[in-house]
């Protein structure tokens, strides 16, 4: 755990903003995914591995009042903060690998694109899947998005783990409804071509 903190410490501290792969100003899909599901502006919002990512800003900017962003990297988070200014007073920080973290509150929306995909040990990912049961609320969403199986194998020198929509929706079957899957190519900053998947769940009320 530590060695992957040290590897996202030094992209973070060595890369600027626009010169990593999932540089995306407008989170288009994500955003779409609140939209259409007409989540309420005072949902409890959780981004994994968010880094210093643009989502945050965008849901500020749309008048969510209630935004958690947890990633590995300090660094990521502190230069989140400082783009934002005095809107970072409003957002919650939480730097831990997600397959330490320990949340002690529930959230109605988990939201996560291009995290999840890095973890390939099976402990890890039964990790994060026991998270996304216990602390979603019941009626909450689960917004995810990783590489597809027509994607890259790797990012930022980490081996991946590939999804398809079968692989993911069985993951949480039991406590979700799928809502839809989506495949969309992101462009990065060096004009190559990335595959992803989105999908978005709701989960099952209590019986």
């Amino acid at each position: 755990m530590m060695n992957r903190k040290s590897h996202w410490e030094n992209i973070y501290q060595t890369k600027n903003l626009q010169d990593v792969s999932w540089y995306q100003p407008v989170p288009e899909t994500s955003l779409a995914f609140f939209t259409e599901n007409h989540v309420p502006k005072d949902a409890a919002i959780i981004d994994i591995g968010g880094g210093d990512g643009f989502l945050v800003d965008h849901l500020l900017d749309l008048g969510y009042t209630d935004i958690t962003v947890l990633d590995i990297s300090a660094y990521a988070l502190e230069r989140a903060k400082s783009r934002l200014g005095e809107k970072a007073k409003a957002v919650t920080w939480i730097e831990s690998d997600v397959t330490a973290f320990k949340p002690e509150r529930q959230y109605d929306v988990w939201h996560d694109r291009a995290a999840f995909h890095f973890l390939r040990e099976q402990d890890e990912i039964n990790y994060y899947v026991s998270l996304l049961k216990e602390h979603v609320s019941a009626g909450g969403f689960v917004f995810i998005g990783t590489f597809s199986e027509q994607g890259p194998t790797k990012c930022s020198g980490i081996e991946i783990h590939q999804y398809n929509e079968q692989d993911l929706s069985g993951l949480i079957a039991d406590k979700y409804h799928k809502i839809k899957c989506i495949y969309t190519d992101h462009l990065t900053p060096f004009n190559t071509i990335q595959s992803f998947i989105f999908c978005s769940f709701k989960h099952k009320p209590a019986a």
